[in-house]
């Protein structure tokens, strides 16, 4: 008799809103990536070791690797991945926009006390993604913490067939 081996299913009522959290975590993040692409040219005139078109450009890279990467496996490390990228670009956002903070090094003042309209699309953009990358994050490990007691209840009742009538091992 061949047996087949199988991955444990997650609640199949989750799968759903997971991908739709997938999704909405990677268009917020294409969406950040588009913006922060579209402002670098903008922002590369100030002069520096780095300026910030550079640091613009770094953020709109790892925004389309993080977005490639929850669409294309969906993981937890993935949806985690997506997380820190869309909540520390909304951090610098904010604390950028709220808080003059200067020059740290070789990077320059990220001070920009001016909301426009692409910068209130960002911020959505980037709001919307760490929301949904954080309900994803929650809804992958609380389906986990929840099926090991099945795991647990299914490999018992299993030993339970194989022992022999009397309760004496064989």
């Amino acid at each position: 008799m061949i047996e087949t081996i199988t991955r444990p299913r997650r609640h199949v009522a989750w799968q759903w809103p997971l991908r739709t959290a997938r999704v909405a975590t990677a268009v917020g993040l294409a969406i950040d990536a588009y913006v922060h692409f579209d402002l670098a040219a903008t922002y590369a005139e100030s002069g520096g070791a780095i300026n910030e078109g550079a640091l613009f450009r770094v953020e709109a890279v790892l925004a389309v690797l993080s977005a490639v990467v929850v669409i294309a496996c969906g993981r937890l490390s993935a949806l985690l991945a997506g997380l820190v990228v869309a909540g520390s670009a909304l951090t610098v956002m904010l604390v950028s926009r709220y808080a003059y903070i200067g020059p740290i090094g070789p990077f320059p003042s990220l001070y920009d006390p001016v909301w426009y309209p692409e910068k209130l699309l960002a911020a959505f953009a980037e709001g919307a993604a760490t929301l949904t990358a954080l309900a994803a994050v929650v809804v992958t490990v609380w389906t986990r913490r929840t099926q090991r007691p099945a795991k647990a209840l299914i490999r018992a009742t299993a030993e339970q067939r194989n022992k022999p009538a009397g309760g004496m091992p064989a």
